[in-house]
Formats: structure tokens, C-alpha cells, sequence
């Protein structure tokens, strides 16, 4: 891979990642606040930004860390099945991925309707309860991108048993095939989500 283009790539995640955690650090400082809060209106407000918030801020943040995670580790000799801290990075960020689209869809898009329905009167009963839960959801999301993000700075050494048995060095065409393949597999089930109806949706 050309050296400008390697390098725009590891700006371009570094940044995405960062994001990332300031995004879910914002969610939380919205959910502590409304927590504190208990005000009607105060809670119809935080679920109609948490939702904004998370389809628009932190899902694009999320799959763009995925993406170009993947996208470095293949283009480059780190390799995504070389070394033990790369295939935890991003079997976490896969796995915070999966679940913060399986939440935005059956929770957070859920509860933001019924806060943006005005003809229901007595919300408190559903929306602050369900800010507890999310308040576990985000600080364990939070743990989970610093847990990440330290794998990614120190590197710790180890190989797997396919990175000693596979050479550093492949074609060219290999790696572009790998990454074409990565990026359209990551794409398809969020393409799929999106078509069927599952989220994107904001209430007005």
C-alpha cells in the first residue's frame, strides 16, 4: 500500500476511534444529567437526542473504526490473524459493533418514540427507568473502546499459530482481494438492517 495512502488510513482511524469514545462519553454526560434531572420534559429531550445522538454520531463512528481497522490490518504486516492483540481488537470492536446496533434498534429507537409522543402524559414510568440501563450499556461500551484502544498502543507481542506459520509478506492482489471482501462482507448486514426497516428512523 503507497505510503500517503497508509498513512490517511491510520489518521483516519486513529481519529474515527477517538470519536468513538468522545461520542459514548457525550451519551453518557446526557443520560447522569437526565438522571439527575427527573424532569418530564428533561427526559422526552435526552431519549430524542440519545437516538440522534446514536444513529447519527456513534453507529458511523463505530463502523468507520471497524472498517478501517480491518482495512490496516490487512493491507499492512501486522495481518488480521497474525498477532493475538490484533484479532482481540477487532473481535471486540466487532462485537461492541453488533451490540450497539442490536440496542439502538430495540431499545433506544423504542423508548425515543414513546418520549416524542406528546399524547402519552405520565413518561416518567418508562423513560427514567430505562436510563439505568443505559447508563450500564454506555460505561461498559466506554471500558470496552479503552480496553481497545490500549491493545492498539502498546501492541503486546505474541504470535497466533497462523501468524508463525504464514509469511509477513503477500501479493499485492491478495491484499486488495482481502480488503474488497472484508469491506463488503462488514457491509452487507448493515445494508440489510437498513432495508428491512430496523433503525435510522428519528421521531418528530
Amino acid at each position: 500500500m503507497d505510503r500517503k495512502v497508509r498513512k490517511l488510513l491510520f489518521t483516519t482511524h486513529i481519529t474515527v476511534s477517538v470519536g468513538w469514545i468522545g461520542a459514548v462519553l457525550a451519551y453518557l454526560a446526557l443520560v447522569i444529567a437526565a438522571m439527575m434531572g427527573q424532569r418530564d420534559q428533561l427526559l422526552r429531550a435526552t431519549w430524542i437526542a440519545l437516538e440522534v445522538i446514536g444513529w447519527y454520531v456513534i453507529v458511523p463512528l463505530a463502523l468507520s473504526a471497524l472498517i478501517t481497522g480491518i482495512t490496516i490490518s490487512l493491507a499492512t504486516p501486522w495481518g488480521l490473524f497474525r498477532h493475538y492483540w490484533v484479532v482481540i481488537s477487532w473481535h471486540l470492536t466487532l462485537v461492541a459493533v453488533a451490540v450497539l446496533l442490536r440496542h439502538m434498534s430495540s431499545v433506544v429507537t423504542p423508548v425515543a418514540a414513546i418520549a416524542a409522543d406528546t399524547a402519552i402524559t405520565n413518561v416518567r414510568d418508562v423513560l427514567y427507568p430505562a436510563l439505568r440501563g443505559e447508563l450500564l450499556h454506555a460505561g461498559v461500551g466506554l471500558v470496552i473502546l479503552l480496553g481497545i484502544a490500549t491493545l492498539n498502543i502498546y501492541k503486546p507481542r505474541g504470535l497466533t499459530l497462523l501468524g508463525r506459520e504464514v509469511p509477513e509478506k503477500r501479493p499485492r492482489w491478495a491484499r486488495l482481494v482481502w480488503i474488497h471482501t472484508a469491506a463488503l462482507l462488514l457491509l452487507l448486514p448493515i445494508i440489510a438492517h437498513v432495508v428491512a426497516g430496523g433503525g435510522l428512523r428519528l421521531h418528530g
